[in-house]
């Protein structure tokens, strides 16, 4: 059986709106958290450190409060152009940034091998929109929920049933 690789991604919240990269697909638009995956002897709040600056140019150690690890979000299933199942563990934190901050961040990812734009929206339509990871509702809930939580929450997984790759 493949082990699951973790990736960490950032709900990034600047005064009313969330931070997302969007992509066109082949089959439609895709939006995703700020992220990526946790390399080889690095830990996961290292990674989003480092994933935040190689894609918005963001130095989160300037943020006025460290982010905090909001979400975990299993992946199994099939992925077009992979063989097998594919698994992945999202840990998903949420990074309060001042407004002002949108300001410095990259209008695209910096490091994207594809076409993508840096967008900012409101919570309640990003939930809408066709999101990797997963979150949801839970995103809406989050970005307006200024009480940090003591523990993740465990997401439903991502499977085969519940999320189509575009």
């Amino acid at each position: 059986m493949q082990r699951a690789q973790v990736r960490v991604g950032a709900l990034l919240v600047a005064g009313d709106a969330v931070c997302l990269i969007r992509r066109q697909r082949p089959d439609g638009v895709q939006h995703s958290l700020p992220g990526g995956l946790v390399e080889a002897g690095e830990d996961a709040f290292s990674a989003l450190h480092r994933e935040l600056s190689e894609e918005l140019g963001l130095d989160a150690t300037a943020a006025p409060a460290a982010p905090v690890l909001r979400w975990v979000q299993d992946q199994a299933g099939t992925r077009p152009g992979r063989d097998g199942v594919f698994r992945r563990r999202h840990l998903v934190f949420v990074l309060r940034l001042p407004t002002t901050a949108r300001d410095g961040l990259a209008a695209v990812e910096l490091d994207a091998a594809d076409p993508t734009a840096v967008v900012w929206c409101d919570p309640a339509r990003a939930a809408r929109l066709h999101l990797y990871p997963a979150l949801g509702g839970a995103l809406a809930r989050a970005a307006t929920d200024p009480a940090p939580r003591t523990r993740p929450v465990l997401l439903p997984p991502m499977t085969d049933t519940t999320y189509r790759w575009r």
